[in-house]
């Protein structure tokens, strides 16, 4: 018997009838991804299924380590067909990891394989796999279609020419590609060696002199509106909190100068800064109306040996444990005080902090627009079944529920859209098994409406994406 049937983590009649009436053909909108713009530009077709599948996802490199396995074959020199081996060899010991269930998820809607992936079964895997990604039917433009990934915003830096996303919109690709507005290099100015060296990029792609804090807001600004230009309609920060500090702004303008100087920066300093640009970055966001996302709460690089050999982005952050509330509310009364508050998007990486997120919401909530502020989705550790029913559970409690933006992917890989069935099966089951228990009305109808709203339309209604360029 299949692994993967059509009822999996479907566990009663309404949960079935939600997911497949309402849910299982609903369009993707996948707001906050890191896949390759390049990528898609070219519509690649990768050479096999290590290249698309393992290179860059740090989440089975984790799990490769866990299990022992030498780094040579994770991101080290060995053949993508040693690499694959061993990943393979590592799935069977991924019960009960979000892992297991992707992984197989991953295979089947993509390649139609249902098998349990083992190390016995790895050489039929690469075969049939390296076979199907050969085709039109796999590249990268492709595989997003038959996800029916409807529109998706990409992660990019300021300083991106947005070459490729320039050629996407000429092209008038399917999916719909955006770019997303994400200056956090600008913000970490106690960084100083490297925030200068970031300034003087900044400075060349937008053509203004930075040399004190209005110019450096300024060559932000005009980032901004080239990214504008293109489709950009949000913004992203990944911060380990939003700094509490009572505002300077002449102690900001101070920080610039002596930053761009050379001396360094104390971290009262660099709090002050980072909060008065978030404030000045999100009042024109509000001016273009743009969406503001907040990822916060990762500690990074906590092994500062792998770090020194690997690089970021390898595997090595963790759940933070800092404080939240205070810094959160001051950044949103700040821009509420003048009614330049953005649509705005709040993600916590540590589960403890989940009802303070959720509550959050509810203090800057302001009409005509239904949930103008959300709690995100379940992100990073947080994005597997516990952490996503938690994540549901404590904006059902504390908020709307009805009027939730839905699942993102946050992946690098053009194999993880599965994700968003799994989120769809998880939300279905959820109300399934509270009809059956009487905790809600048996009325499939108006719960279908609102299981399609998280699905697609919330979304589609909240960004306001451009449908072309």
């Amino acid at each position: 018997m299949p692994f993967l049937t059509d009822t999996f983590l479907l566990e009663n009649r309404y949960a079935e009838q939600l997911y497949f009436d309402h849910a299982r053909d609903q369009p993707i909108l996948d707001y906050h991804n890191h896949l390759s713009p390049a990528d898609l530009a070219a519509d690649r077709n990768f050479d096999n299924i290590t290249q698309i599948w393992l290179a860059g996802d740090h989440y089975k490199w984790r799990a490769m380590r866990a299990h022992g396995i030498d780094e040579r074959y994770i991101t080290g020199d060995a053949t993508d067909r040693e690499k694959f081996q061993q990943w393979t060899e590592t799935v069977p010991f991924t019960l009960r990891n979000p892992l297991h269930h992707w992984t197989h998820l991953e295979l089947l809607r993509h390649f139609g394989i249902d098998e349990l992936l083992s190390g016995d079964n790895a050489e039929a895997v690469w075969q049939e796999a390296n076979r199907q990604l050969a085709r039109p039917s796999h590249s990268t433009r492709a595989l997003l279609r038959r996800m029916n990934v409807r529109t998706l915003c990409t992660t990019d830096d300021p300083t991106d020419t947005l070459a490729h996303h320039a050629q996407l919109a000429r092209e008038a690709s399917d999916p719909v590609v955006l770019p997303a507005f994400r200056p956090d290099r600008a913000l970490f100015v106690e960084r100083t060696e490297d925030w200068r060296a970031y300034v003087e990029q900044l400075a060349a792609a937008s053509g203004v002199d930075i040399h004190d804090y209005a110019s450096l807001l300024a060559a932000l600004e005009n980032r901004m509106d080239f990214f504008h230009q293109h489709g950009c309609r949000i913004s992203d920060h990944g911060l380990e909190f939003v700094p509490t500090r009572d505002l300077d702004e002449r102690l900001a303008h101070q920080t610039v100068t002596k930053a761009l100087q050379g001396e360094s920066i104390t971290r009262g300093e660099a709090g002050n800064f980072q909060l008065q640009l978030l404030i000045d970055l999100g009042r024109r966001y509000h001016a273009r109306d743009w969406t503001l996302q907040l990822h916060l709460g990762a500690l990074r690089n906590v092994n500062p040996g792998q770090l020194r050999r690997l690089g970021p982005d390898t595997g090595f952050d963790t759940i933070g444990d800092f404080s939240q509330a205070r810094g959160l509310a001051q950044l949103l009364a700040a821009l509420d005080a003048t009614d330049q508050l953005p649509r705005t998007v709040l993600y916590n990486l540590n589960p403890r902090d989940n009802a303070v997120f959720a509550a959050m919401t509810g203090n800057f909530q302001r009409g005509p627009q239904p949930g103008k502020i959300q709690y995100g989705s379940g992100w990073w550790f947080l994005d597997q079944l516990d952490g996503m029913e938690r994540q549901i559970n404590a904006l059902s409690n504390m908020g709307l529920l009805a009027h939730f933006i839905g699942m993102l992917t946050d992946s690098r890989s053009f194999l993880s859209f599965p994700r968003h069935e799994y989120f769809r099966r998880l939300l279905c089951n959820l109300l399934g098994k509270d009809i059956e228990r009487g905790l809600l009305p048996n009325d499939l109808d108006w719960i279908g409406t609102v299981v399609e709203g998280i699905c697609y339309g919330n979304a589609e209604r909240y960004f306001r994406l451009p449908k072309e360029i």
